[in-house]
């Protein structure tokens, strides 16, 4: 596989979001909503610049890169001293290639020895079977069910996964 790294987003990368946000697939299995306009893609992306949103604080977003070229983004959500929730989206012609678990990696250690988080959390929704795999592969252990949610136009189950700091 070539050389995929994580990386503070910066200004251009909201256009890749755009394009993602095209994509009706991507935006299923990311939870995304279905048919964003670009420009509301783009100023949620502007304002993720560093990062950090000024909106949402506790949340820290990062680009991963494909040999320099823009191909998704990892996540900690509900970021706390101790704690984080782990995200994940890749463009489609990305998928089942590695790009995950790489990615997934790479968050994880940057979750644990650069933050110094203790654990990290994850939610899949019970249909999305390439995710649930990607927990299990990174290291999460399933740690039972949370509330049903909505997805992909349906009201399903949905898994809850952690991981520790070894």
């Amino acid at each position: 596989m070539e050389h995929i790294q994580l990386r503070p987003l910066r200004p251009g990368d909201e256009e890749a979001a755009v394009r993602w946000g095209a994509d009706e697939e991507f935006c299923r299995a990311a939870d995304w909503p279905v048919g964003l306009a670009p420009d509301h893609i783009r100023e949620h992306w502007i304002d993720m610049t560093d990062g950090r949103s000024e909106l949402h604080p506790h949340f820290l977003r990062l680009g991963i890169t494909l040999s320099g070229a823009l191909i998704g983004h990892v996540d900690l959500a509900y970021l706390t001293p101790v704690s984080g929730e782990f995200g994940i989206g890749i463009e489609r012609p990305r998928w089942r290639q590695g790009v995950g678990l790489a990615a997934g990696k790479l968050l994880l250690r940057h979750a644990f020895e650069v933050l110094k988080l203790e654990e990290v959390t994850a939610i899949v929704h019970a249909p999305n079977l390439p995710s649930h795999a990607l927990m299990l592969r990174l290291g999460f252990v399933e740690e039972g069910e949370s509330e049903p949610e909505e997805y992909q136009g349906e009201t399903v189950p949905v898994t809850r996964y952690l991981i520790r700091a070894r």
